[in-house]
């Protein structure tokens, strides 16, 4: 494998591919040329500088893609077409129509496509869906979420809803197994260039609901969903995986065992290649996270619910 960005993210991803035993890290790409030194010693990986050089290396089968949110797609793009599956961070893409370029390069090459939705693998949240599942709260009704902390003015080249808040936007739709049909949004700025605070409600089909608030504006941080059913209420720490469930019975906070997200995620992309089974994060994912964050700038630009289209 190979990863294509080092910085403070992309960092990570090296550190966890390097810690998977079926995973040979082999080359890293990045504009950073210090950044490049510390990690080819660290490491003892080749480094680029050039990512366009660094997939003629046909020893290469994947490639992990962490720069920034503008240039996702381009970099997807050029790995795709190498033949080298991807697994690529969100949003995966600028637009709806790159995104739409992406999956269908990936088929035409028939190759492996990923997109980097870390909360899925969050043993909290995998016990959350099971305890769903299991009925154990009911029949699901509504869901919160609150994502929120104090973020600096950076150079950066997407808002918080394409950053942060595409994360739940996510985990709504990985919780309630359908798509939103709708979507109303109220969005500002008050010390970030992009938008720094959002509240996303999304309706989905059987009059379910959620309620998305994101912010890089709080002092503190905050990152908890909470899950409302016919039998009872579930609340999930995304920072603690720990997970409440109330009933008119009793409350539990059963323990578990803490996990970092980020290597569960990694090694379920490791395993879906070797063994040639389709990626839990699939690209049409991807593209459906991005669209519904998409309506959500268009709802809070116009005032307007937003209906969205079906995506299959």
């Amino acid at each position: 494998m190979a990863v294509i960005g080092a910085g403070f993210w992309g960092r990570n991803h090296i550190r966890v591919l390097s810690e998977i035993s079926e995973v040979e890290l082999v080359a890293v790409c990045d504009i950073n040329k210090d950044n490049l030194k510390l990690i080819g010693d660290k490491y003892n990986v080749k480094t680029y500088t050039d990512s366009a050089e660094m997939l003629e290396d046909e020893s290469i089968d994947a490639v992990n893609i962490c720069v920034w949110s503008t240039k996702l797609s381009d970099e997807a793009l050029k790995a795709l077409k190498s033949r080298k599956h991807v697994f690529v961070e969100k949003p995966m893409a600028s637009s709806i129509a790159e995104a739409e370029r992406i999956i269908k390069t990936a088929e035409k090459n028939k190759v492996f496509l990923s997109v980097g939705f870390i909360e899925r693998f969050n043993p909290g949240v995998i016990r959350l869906k099971k305890l769903i599942e299991d009925h154990g709260i009911g029949i699901p009704v509504s869901a919160t979420v609150t994502r929120v902390s104090k973020w600096p003015e950076r150079i950066g080249d997407v808002g918080v809803v394409k950053d942060t808040a595409i994360h739940d936007i996510d985990i709504m739709r990985f919780i309630f197994e359908k798509d939103p049909e709708a979507v109303f949004a109220n969005i500002g700025s008050l010390n970030h260039r992009f938008e720094d605070y959002a509240q996303i409600l999304l309706l989905f089909p059987d009059g379910k609901s959620a309620l998305i608030e994101s912010n890089w504006l709080t002092p503190y941080k905050v990152r908890k969903l909470k899950v409302t059913g016919s039998e009872g209420i579930a609340t999930v720490d995304y920072i603690t995986q720990e997970i409440t469930i109330e009933t008119p019975r009793e409350t539990l906070t059963p323990r578990g065992e803490w996990q970092e997200p980020l290597k569960l995620e990694l090694k379920s992309f490791v395993d879906c290649i070797i063994r040639n089974n389709e990626p839990m994060v699939t690209g049409i994912d991807g593209l459906k996270a991005l669209s519904v964050a998409e309506a959500a700038l268009k709802s809070a630009q116009t005032g307007r619910v937003i209906r969205l289209s079906k995506i299959s």
